[in-house]
């Protein structure tokens, strides 16, 4: 059976590539779009379960529209779901994305001014002109420059990407960093350090990485998996989480959470994954 999430196929249309795999009303090419909002919730079905987040200016590929939802697939990991249709905008190539944790967007090149909105980490944007300490966005809008790098210009280290998420909330579905649940956690490091990295822990588990030898030493950015979770090393005995236990991204032993995690019944590790180095 085929994964819901990564189906680009509801029923009242399928794209083109599944014309001789799924049955539906139409089959369609889509158009590409860009998420305009600063944060815009995926869900499952329209007005249903948020599955993840998508962030402002990453692009989708529109598939259908209907009584005020987009049925897309995310570009980013090919995750699919419904969008309230407000949250597109037209789409146009991004130069540079949110490398900070959070930043502003601002009406004018001050620090003075009211915040027009909220960013995220990730968060793509289309850059016009600099102004000094703010960078001008096609919209006419400004951007702390210190918070900004290009696209291409990757964090060396995905662990510390992690790290500098401590503290915020957690979120089930939730990819920023205002709350965050622990794919999404993982999602946006491995994003930063420019890896493709799918949504999901179960489909992290399965195509992140290598697998790690049995018995051999963690290494810092090592994927730790559970049947529904997913955390990564800091170091040999520590590792980082968005969890619901703490109900945020904190710090844990690797032993002690191990024990923890199997103590509420959700059972041993199931797998160590490692990026090529």
């Amino acid at each position: 059976m085929s994964d819901r999430r990564l189906t680009p196929a509801n029923g009242r249309v399928a794209h083109v590539s599944l014309q001789e795999i799924v049955k539906a009303e139409r089959y369609v090419e889509g158009d590409w779009a860009r998420i305009a909002a600063p944060l815009a919730d995926l869900l499952a079905v329209p007005g249903g379960a948020r599955d993840r987040q998508v962030l402002m200016g990453e692009r989708v590929l529109v598939l259908d529209r209907d009584d005020g939802f987009a049925f897309v697939r995310a570009e980013k990991d090919g995750y699919c779901g419904y969008l309230i249709e407000t949250a597109l905008g037209d789409d146009r190539a991004a130069t540079h994305w949110v490398c900070e944790p959070a930043t502003h967007l601002y009406a004018e090149p001050s620090l003075k001014t009211p915040e027009q909105a909220h960013l995220t980490m990730g968060a793509r944007l289309t850059i016009a002109a600099e102004h000094g300490r703010f960078m001008e966005t096609v919209d006419g809008l400004f951007v702390p420059a210190p918070h900004l790098c290009p696209l291409g210009r990757w964090a060396a280290d995905a662990a510390s990407v992690a790290e500098r998420f401590l503290g915020t909330p957690y979120l089930w579905g939730g990819n920023s960093r205002a709350g965050i649940d622990c794919s999404g956690l993982v999602q946006a490091a491995l994003t930063a350090a420019g890896h493709f990295c799918p949504g999901d822990s179960d489909m992290q588990e399965r195509s992140v990485g290598l697998p790690v030898a049995p018995g051999e030493a963690p290494r810092r950015g090592d994927l730790y998996f559970w049947k529904g979770h997913v955390a990564m090393a800091v170091s040999a005995d520590r590792l980082i989480h968005a969890n619901g236990f703490h109900m945020a991204v904190g710090y844990e032993g690797i032993e002690a959470a191990a024990e923890r995690i199997a103590a509420q019944g959700e059972g041993p590790v199931t797998a160590i994954r490692r990026l090529p180095s």
